[in-house]
């Protein structure tokens, strides 16, 4: 196991519907270089992923919404799926949980829908961003620059638009991530000694 990530908390933010891989795959890649990684929901027990337009897999939920601050993680991870980030944009806790990352200049890997999360944070303008095509309106009128590629790197965002994508996804991620551990200072993260 690579150690370039050790110590690094990343929260991970779900509920019912997310595409099950667009968490799962990550994750492991996160885990793998060393990170930890905490599952969270406003829901309770555990959350119910999705493959496209069939069910899942059930997740145990680490950690819930309401028990959780962004200052008490490293970075961020917003996984797509049609129906998760579009229940978690009408929660304003979780919007709020999302800004806060931004705000304290933490790194943030969002794929697929998981943009819907940014434009509902406001935290889109003047940044390029991509997404699944269905976001490009929403991403422009929230002040992004959309683009179709398979991933973008815009200051502390990662983003990336399917899970063909996630390969690159997880090497920008880790890249991105890995900044904030040799500069922590740069990227906003202030991490609890050990």
């Amino acid at each position: 196991m690579s150690t370039e990530l050790k110590g690094l908390r990343v929260a991970i933010l779900v509920t019912d519907g997310f595409e099950q891989v667009e968490m799962t795959k990550p994750r492991e890649a996160l885990q793998q270089a060393g990170a930890e990684t905490t599952l969270i929901s406003p829901n309770r027990g555990q959350v119910q992923g999705w493959n496209h337009d069939d069910k899942g897999d059930m997740f145990p939920v680490d950690k819930t919404l309401d028990s959780v601050r962004a200052k008490d993680f490293d970075a961020y991870l917003q996984p797509g799926g049609v129906a998760n980030p579009d229940r978690l944009r009408m929660i304003p806790e979780a919007v709020q949980f999302a800004r806060d990352f931004y705000e304290q200049k933490k790194p943030m890997a969002v794929i697929c829908h998981g943009p819907w999360m940014l434009v509902e944070a406001d935290v889109v303008r003047g940044k390029t961003i991509t997404s699944w095509p269905s976001l490009k309106t929403d991403i422009r009128n929230a002040g992004g620059k959309w683009v179709d590629q398979e991933v973008v790197v815009d200051g502390n965002i990662v983003t990336s638009r399917k899970p063909d994508d996630i390969p690159a996804f997880n090497r920008e991620m880790i890249n991105l991530f890995s900044r904030s551990v040799s500069e922590p200072e740069a990227a906003g993260v202030g991490r609890k000694q050990r």
